[in-house]
Order: structure tokens, then C-alpha cells, then sequence
């Protein structure tokens, strides 16, 4: 999934938020293409949300 659609799929939480979770270890796994552009697995999206969920409950 590219940013964008992540950030869709967060209900728009915005592209610094993202990236401020990026910088604190925080965020769903990112793989660095080699232009540079950043990709999540959908499945590691999933297992993030499940995890997020949990540590809340």
C-alpha cells in the first residue's frame, strides 16, 4: 500500500502524524523501494491495527 492509501485506511490521520510514528518506532513495518517511495504490506497493516487494538483493551 502506498502512504496515501494507509493513511486512508487510518481514517486520514495525517501524513506527519505517520511519519512522526515512523521516527518513534511506532508505525505498521515500511519497505523502502528503491526510488525512495515508502510501502506497507496490507497483512503487516493488519497485524499493526490487531496489535493497536489489543494494547488498548
Amino acid at each position: 500500500m502506498t502512504v496515501p492509501e494507509v493513511l486512508a485506511a487510518l481514517n486520514n490521520v495525517s501524513r506527519r502524524t505517520f511519519y512522526r510514528w515512523r521516527e518513534l518506532g511506532v508505525a505498521p513495518e515500511c519497505v523502502r523501494l528503491p526510488n525512495g517511495e515508502l510501502r506497507v504490506w496490507r497483512s503487516d497493516l493488519r497485524v499493526w491495527l490487531e496489535r493497536q487494538r489489543e494494547a488498548a483493551a
